[in-house]
């Protein structure tokens, strides 16, 4: 049985009905996130686009001769341009991702448009174990985690996360993204968009369950729902049936009623100091940080 068909019979079990927001991501939903980020109300991407823009000298300066440049949750590779471009002396390029089909697709445009680069893919689930290329013998291994997907996780799940890579990027450093807690109005626009693209989004987990398990359901007798807790500082996005809803998996069957809920997905947010304090506990040490000028988002390099 796959860790996805495992995941989704313990959530649709209960009692929390909660899932991993990285079953998303298969091919189309790759496609839909990309769509996301694009959209006016959805303002991560575009601020940490800008933070690399203005920053990507030092970053590459950082890094130093000779790195490996690890990528988690790589996706489309749209951000990490900004960073290969200045990044001229790297050892290798390594994006890790769970969606095999999208990552090898964009790695092989990157791979026309820069034909020098030595380009490394791992097709696995970048939150649990994993094998990685050979660090090089002269530089060091650099961990790059943009976007925010920090925030996915619970908090001791993002320490526990943070130690991996801590363990991974030893001697090293990790460039990270995280989303500042700001006003609760922008958070609700940013994942309620007025195009329905992020309830496209969030129905997608059940598509792809249909794709890959063969779930019997109707995704669109489903409504996007997503608000802001701010005594947890997070974003939560569910799935609630309208009226009964029949689930069948491999044999089994789960009833939702009106009221019940899928939780898909948390996103977190930071301060600068409860992220630094996070990083700390995990074993790194917070050598710098930038933020946009109305401090919605933050980068921070971490050394391992």
């Amino acid at each position: 049985m796959s860790s996805f068909a495992e995941d989704l019979h313990a959530a649709l079990a209960g009692p929390d009905r909660s899932i991993s927001p990285k079953y998303f991501y298969d091919t189309q939903g790759s496609a839909l996130f990309e769509q996301i980020c694009e959209l006016p109300e959805y303002y991560p991407t575009r601020t940490e686009l800008a933070l690399l823009r203005r920053h990507a000298g030092d970053f590459a300066e950082r890094m130093g001769h000779g790195a490996q440049l690890i990528e988690y949750g790589a996706g489309a590779l749209v951000k990490v341009r900004l960073l290969l471009e200045r990044a001229r002396h790297l050892h290798s390029f390594v994006p890790v991702d769970i969606s095999g089909p999208h990552l090898l697709a964009a790695c092989e445009a990157l791979q026309r448009e820069q034909p020098a680069l030595r380009i490394l893919p791992v097709v696995a689930d970048f939150t649990r174990m994993h094998v990685l290329p050979d660090p090089p013998a002269d530089g060091r291994r650099i961990g790059f985690f943009p976007g925010s997907s920090i925030g996915n996780f619970e908090p001791d799940e993002a320490l526990q996360f943070l130690r991996l890579l801590r363990e991974e990027l030893d001697g090293g450093a990790l460039l990270i993204g995280v989303d500042l807690i700001k006003d609760p109005a922008l958070l609700h626009a940013a994942y309620n968009d007025a195009q329905g693209v992020t309830a496209r989004f969030n129905q997608n987990l059940l598509r792809h369950a249909q794709r890959a398990l063969g779930l019997e359901c109707d995704p669109d007798a489903f409504d996007h729902y997503a608000f802001y807790d701010p005594r947890r500082h997070r974003i939560e996005m569910h799935l609630l049936p309208r009226g009964p809803q029949m689930l069948q998996l491999q044999g089994r069957q789960y009833l939702l009623s009106p009221g019940d809920s899928l939780h898909t997905e948390n996103s977190h947010k930071y301060s600068v100091e409860s992220f630094q304090a996070l990083a700390r506990e995990a074993g790194f040490r917070p050598a710098a940080h930038w933020t946009d000028a109305r401090d919605w988002f933050s980068l921070h390099w971490l050394e391992a």
